[in-house]
């Protein structure tokens, strides 16, 4: 136990440096910056080789890894999303605050409301881009048949993207997607889930139970996820990921009429 205790208090140190001194790669840095100017010098003397100037210079140091980089949380519940939307009614697609490349794969064929706090700087012909707030969204009652918010509501209220600080946030943003809904209408919502908790400021952990009971007003039609390990389980149970670290729950909830 007092070795696990140990880890966790250098995990914690480690986030709390980082944003002035990345430190897991403070070790490799030095090295790879060499092999750099190595790699630079070896090229410019080649056969063929292009000439190059220092004021285009880019070094990029850490690149080298054997597998491509994914967030697997992104990368699944985009391809899960994306299913269930696709069989919804046509029509208006409401998105609240997802990422901004999951957003432009709806824009493909249906129109699309972005709602985000931030407004998305980007223009095609079928998005329509709204600032403002999971707390108040700009719609009425029951209103919206579809419905997506994919890594969005563990950030409410913790100050991160500039929303007033709310120990209730995520609960009431949650309630807000649920009035929108529409009866027999479709949200998609994810979130991290496993042990709750705050991991200030940059987002919460969410129980399973607690996001069902945010959402009892609302039936689940179907639940999946990301454990930790990073595998996707399609069609799985809440329960299961209760004892997560950082898994990512992705719920797909109906309105009964």
């Amino acid at each position: 136990m007092s070795l696990r205790n140990d880890s966790l208090r250098l995990l914690s140190l480690r986030r709390v440096l980082n944003p002035l001194v990345d430190v897991g790669r403070l070790r490799r840095k030095w090295k790879e910056y060499v092999r750099f100017w190595r790699d630079w010098r070896t090229f410019a003397r080649m056969p063929g080789g292009e000439g190059i100037s220092l004021s285009d210079a880019y070094p990029c140091l850490f690149d080298r890894i054997p597998a491509n980089p994914v967030d697997t949380h992104y990368f699944y519940q985009a391809w899960w999303a994306n299913g269930i939307i696709a069989q919804s009614p046509g029509g208006l697609h409401v998105d609240v605050g997802s990422d901004a490349g999951f957003v432009s794969t709806l824009a493909n064929g249906r129109q699309v409301v972005v709602v985000d706090v931030r407004l998305l700087m980007v223009e095609l012909p079928a998005l329509h881009r709204v600032q403002g707030t999971i707390l108040a969204l700009p719609f009425r009652d029951a209103e919206v048949r579809s419905i997506s918010c994919l890594h969005v509501a563990e950030h409410i209220g913790l100050g991160r993207y500039g929303d007033k600080l709310n120990p209730a946030g995520t609960r009431q943003a949650c309630a807000e997607l649920a009035r929108i809904l529409a009866p027999a209408g479709d949200l998609v919502f994810s979130v991290p889930v496993g042990v709750p908790r705050i991991c200030f400021n940059a987002h919460r952990v969410l129980s399973p139970e607690q996001i069902l009971s945010f959402f009892e007003g609302l039936r689940l039609v179907s639940f999946s996820g990301v454990g930790d390990d990073g595998v996707f389980r399609e069609k799985s149970t809440p329960s299961e990921f209760s004892d997560s670290s950082w898994a990512c729950g992705m719920f797909h909830f109906t309105k009964d009429s």
